[in-house]
């Protein structure tokens, strides 16, 4: 890499990480908000689908032993659980899986998908301060997005200090670029997915 690249390529794989998903991430972003999940219990219902689904397809890799290996908390850090309480809570059927789940990605590839999930909780600070106008929180509802054991920030910083500090080759890091890149793109699908389910407006 050359002087001239640095500016625009940060040195840690967790800034590289967050440069090369802005673009999934802003339209994701716009994408819940046009879907107004605060609007109503129910449309919230149909957000917490989404995150279900996507957490469920992820507890494979908030489970695999080389990965806990590497987060050793990894496990408990999964929000799956959360979320089907949650939509317990809010009267809601457990939704059927969607085809299209990761499948058995490499590590680095499945380290790529677990830092966007894992980023999610960061922008779930937020997002609970308006469930809590719905009458939800942490312990009803909105579970899935309380706050980790620890805090948020330490959290996410243990987790990004352990992925920035792994020794990757050119491959791996293609493929970790990939899992983000890939992650923003499922969420996006499954959010559309639990929102076409609902109602139609005429």
């Amino acid at each position: 890499m050359t002087t001239q690249d640095s500016p625009q390529r940060p040195s840690l794989r967790s800034q590289r990480l967050n440069q090369i998903t802005h673009e999934p991430h802003a339209r994701l972003d716009a994408l819940v908000k046009a879907h107004a999940p605060f609007e109503s219990a129910s449309s919230f219902a149909r957000f917490v689908v989404a995150q279900y689904l996507f957490q469920s397809e992820l507890v494979a890799l908030y489970n695999d032993p080389a990965l806990i290996a590497i987060v050793p908390d990894l496990a408990e850090r999964c929000r799956a659980e959360a979320a089907k309480a949650d939509l317990a809570d809010l009267d809601t059927e457990v939704p059927a899986p969607v085809a299209g789940a990761v499948q058995n990605p490499s590590k680095a590839e499945a380290l790529g998908w677990l830092f966007v999930s894992e980023g999610s909780k960061l922008g779930a600070a937020f997002l609970i301060k308006r469930a809590v106008g719905l009458g939800l929180g942490e312990t009803f509802g909105a579970r899935h997005l309380g706050e980790p054991a620890g805090g948020r920030a330490e959290g996410w910083k243990t987790f990004t200090r352990t992925l920035d500090g792994l020794a990757f080759s050119a491959e791996e890091e293609a493929a970790a670029e990939k899992g983000a890149l890939d992650a923003f793109n499922r969420f996006t699908v499954l959010l559309e997915k639990a929102y076409d389910t609902a109602p139609e407006l005429a």
